[in-house]
């Protein structure tokens, strides 16, 4: 199955929100007698539902319509418009450039549940295949299982596995797995980190500590905050506090497949400028995939 098949597999529920009210507002806005007029309020209501209804939020929301009333009696259809709308909010975000750097140190951030630590290992089995040497770093001290987890990865996959003792200070671990990836010349670093709530000043304190260790002997070079996108706009709200404290530079979006709110990858790129880098669209080892903007709206607006 290819990178289109599994993302229109994966936004089946939120198609479902989406589609039928959308289909009622193109129906609206298309008919040959309303073709070259402006768009009417019931069209923008149903327009407006239909984009909330999928979790696109109300920001990217408004500026669509916005657009789509704008440019509307110029002849081009409702789908057309709103089609290139959402492809110029998901290209408007300029992720950052490659510094060239060896090793990269990734960090996996993100509240707990969200599925960061198999994350890391879905994005270390990538990284072989591409034939690159990783190393990962058991920073999540406080759960033994997560520990656990992690160097069960690094065995299936083969690649080292830095950790410590139980409730070690997960910075001392970090610096440890940089350390570790300097010495061995390993190309790519990635540092697992304990959940956080995003509303619990300590643990995000915390984290930015975990930065700063890091950085006393490499910088890092991407900091990912894993998202579950069954939680909609809490996932906006995490994404903008722990930018706040680690400078988030890519979004990944787990648990894509079991969501009705697909369309907060819009609300991500078009209020807070991160990029959706990754997005989970199952459970198997193959199923974390680059994120493609055109083939997301492809598969959102597929029949």
């Amino acid at each position: 199955m290819g990178f289109f098949d599994k993302i229109k597999e994966s936004l089946t529920r939120t198609k479902e929100q989406f589609v039928g009210r959308f289909d009622e507002a193109a129906r609206r806005a298309d008919s040959p007698d309303a073709r070259s007029r402006p768009i009417d309020l019931d069209t923008v209501e149903a327009l407006e539902e239909a984009l909330i209804s999928a979790d696109v939020g109300v920001a990217a929301t408004s500026r669509i319509v916005e657009s789509v009333r704008s440019r509307k009696s110029r002849g081009e259809s409702l789908r057309q418009l709103v089609r290139a709308e959402i492809l110029d909010i998901l290209r408007g975000v300029d992720a950052p450039a490659p510094n060239g750097q060896s090793p990269h140190v990734v960090m996996i951030v993100g509240v707990n549940g969200t599925g960061k630590t198999t994350t890391v290992g879905k994005l270390a089995r990538i990284l072989v295949a591409e034939n690159r040497t990783v190393t990962l770093g058991a920073a999540d001290t406080f759960r033994a299982a997560a520990v656990d987890q992690l160097a069960t990865w690094g065995e299936r996959v083969g690649v080292e596995v830095v950790r410590g003792a139980e409730a070690t200070d997960p910075a001392s671990v970090a610096f440890d797995a940089v350390q570790h990836g300097l010495d061995r010349g390993v190309d790519t670093v990635i540092i697992d980190t304990a959940g956080r709530l995003q509303n619990k000043a300590g643990l995000m304190d915390e984290l930015g500590k975990v930065k700063r260790v890091i950085e006393k002997q490499a910088p890092v070079t991407e900091v990912l905050l894993v998202i579950d996108a069954t939680t909609g706009q809490n996932g906006l709200i995490q994404a903008r506090v722990f930018s706040e404290v680690v400078d988030v530079t890519g979004v990944v979006l787990t648990k894509l497949d079991g969501s009705a709110k697909g369309g907060i990858v819009l609300a991500i790129h078009g209020e807070l400028g991160i990029p959706v880098k990754l997005v989970g669209l199952g459970e198997t080892a193959d199923d974390l995939v680059e994120f493609d903007e055109n083939e997301f709206v492809d598969a959102l607006f597929a029949s």
